[in-house]
């Protein structure tokens, strides 16, 4: 057959080649209203849930009795669940109706419930209602900062130039397992140069990760991981019972820390039981509520190709960042592992959380080039900056970033290598030389780089996390070569863990470690005029590209 050239260039955009499939419910591959998703309903006896979703208590599941048990307010289920879902729906995008009236209703909801009234929504009234919806005020960012070599010096200078961008929190993880220590170890030096207040977090093991939080190398987790069917816990030796203990040990630890979920992980793992990936993803968050933790990170994270292929799928990782704030849950709201060849999809998965705002727009927007990403990849990196800015300034909306001029950039990645350098130098572990500092000051990413002796580091790494090394000595270290501010910033962080103010929900620092939280900074947002607006010196600082024109660089 003879071709149409239009649809032969069609077919070399890079939109085609991602995957796409038909919906097929019978394995959970349809993102949301699964015929076999059940129908909401609930009974109450003495106080107690005997039937859920029309399921009686003697077929309840674990996450079923989890939820039942922990996750519903009994006193209010039974008037919410005889409202109308469609009227519930308005009340979400109702200037008049504030989020503490809908949160009252939000705890007596089931599972099914909760599915039926965001099912009523298209993706703008979504957008209208998690504006209302979040629960701090201030929206914020957060970054992903690894590289393929685990070099600390360069994680310390990407470290530090992604807080001086303006991300309030900053993730690694590790290439290598071993080099987990020295991982923590990097960021948290680097954040803490290019701006105090920055919280970090290593995403490894669950003990591993508990450790280097109670050493004082991490500030928060979050990799914390429910899912929404029992067989997908049973495979992962795990209950919610036991990710509600060990959400219990992170915060007696003054740790802050968030669960992880996402549409499409029980459709990846084989055990969707034919039912929507926003059905299960809903039993997610209600495990998460139930458990008490302040917390969730999820639009989708690294299943994203899965409700990316499906129809109304990026409408379901949108309506599951909508269920969590509805819940009165800090979201971390995905936009971390990329998952599609297109420019214009990325974009757009990305302005449903960026327009309306979330407690953090990214859970991982990378701070480094997606070489060196090694959480597979996010949705936007270091090579978008400009573009995220631009958008900042086009529909005057605040995404979390500040423009940078180069020379700042260079010095607080400079200073930041440096600082580690005498931290490495002060606790024996294997020196950083002057020509790493140079490299890692001006690199773009692992390949601009001097190699290190990776054996001499995993032992150094090893022995720092059996050792009795923890942050207080890095603040001496810092200290003792005159990086007082670096010192003075971590040591404020440190401070932090004992009084604990930044375990409330939603919790973040500004540059002075005051705590923004949805207690002392809650969303108010009741229509124009209301809720977060960029202040003037904000918006000033977003507008100022320095590339744009100005009288004065016309000579007029």
């Amino acid at each position: 057959m003879r071709r149409s050239k239009r649809f032969e260039v069609l077919e070399a955009r890079p939109v085609n080649q991602d995957g796409l499939v038909q919906e097929w419910p019978e394995v959970g591959l349809i993102a949301m209203n699964s015929p076999n998703d059940p129908k909401p309903g609930i009974k109450i006896r003495d106080g107690v849930v005997v039937e859920l979703d029309g399921k009686p208590a003697e077929e309840f599941d674990m996450i079923d009795q989890f939820i039942a048990d922990y996750a519903i307010d009994v006193s209010v289920a039974e008037k919410v669940m005889n409202m109308d879902s469609t009227e519930i729906a308005r009340l979400l995008v109702d200037i008049n109706c504030s989020r503490e009236e809908i949160i009252k209703l939000t705890r007596g909801m089931t599972p099914a419930k909760i599915v039926e009234v965001v099912s009523q929504l298209n993706v703008v009234e979504m957008m209208m209602a998690l504006q209302k919806m979040r629960a701090r005020k201030t929206p914020s960012n957060q970054c992903h900062v690894t590289n393929l070599q685990d070099n600390p010096v360069l994680l310390a200078a990407d470290a530090a130039e992604a807080a001086a961008r303006g991300f309030d929190e900053m993730e690694t993880t590790v290439a290598v397992v071993r080099y987990a220590p020295l991982n923590a170890l990097a960021i948290l030096v680097g954040s803490q140069t290019g701006r105090g207040g920055v919280i970090t977090q290593c995403a490894v093991e669950e003990a591993t990760e508990l450790m280097l939080g109670m050493k004082g190398f991490t500030s928060y987790a979050e990799t914390v991981s429910v899912y929404g069917t029992e067989q997908v816990f049973v495979d992962g030796d795990d209950t919610p019972w036991s990710k509600a203990f060990l959400a219990s040990a992170y915060a007696s630890r003054g740790l802050k820390m968030r669960f992880t979920s996402g549409t499409g992980s029980e459709v990846q793992m084989g055990y969707a039981e034919g039912k929507s990936m926003l059905y299960l993803e809903t039993r997610c968050i209600m495990i998460t509520k139930g458990a008490g933790v302040q917390g969730l990170q999820n639009g989708s994270i690294s299943c994203i190709g899965i409700p990316g292929a499906v129809p109304s799928g990026i409408r379901a990782v949108l309506a599951e960042n909508l269920i969590t704030t509805m819940l009165d849950l800090e979201v971390a709201s995905g936009n971390d592992q990329t998952f599609s060849h297109s420019d214009i999809r990325r974009t757009a998965r990305m302005l449903m959380q960026m327009l309306p705002g979330t407690d953090f727009i990214f859970s991982g927007y990378s701070a480094v080039p997606n070489y060196d990403n090694m959480f597979a990849g996010s949705n936007f990196d270091c090579e978008d900056f400009d573009d995220y800015l631009l958008l900042q300034r086009d529909l005057m909306v605040d995404g979390g970033l500040r423009p940078v001029k180069e020379e700042e950039i260079i010095a607080v990645r400079n200073k930041a290598a440096r600082a580690l350098q005498a931290v490495f130098r002060e606790l024996g572990l294997p020196l950083i030389t002057d020509e790493e500092v140079e490299a890692a000051t001006y690199a773009h990413g692992s390949k601009d780089i001097i190699k290190r002796n990776i054996p001499e580091d995993l032992k150094a790494a090893e022995a720092l996390m059996q050792g009795n090394i923890t942050g207080l000595d890095v603040v001496k270290a810092l200290a003792k070569h005159n990086f007082h501010d670096v010192a003075e910033n971590l040591l404020n962080l440190l401070k932090q863990r004992v009084s604990g103010d930044y375990l409330h929900t939603s919790a973040i620092f500004d540059k002075n470690f005051n705590v923004l939280s949805a207690v002392n900074n809650p969303n108010d947002y009741r229509g124009p005029g209301t809720g977060y607006r960029l202040s003037p010196e904000r918006w000033e600082e977003i507008k100022n590209i320095e590339r744009a024109l100005s009288p004065e660089k016309l000579g007029i």
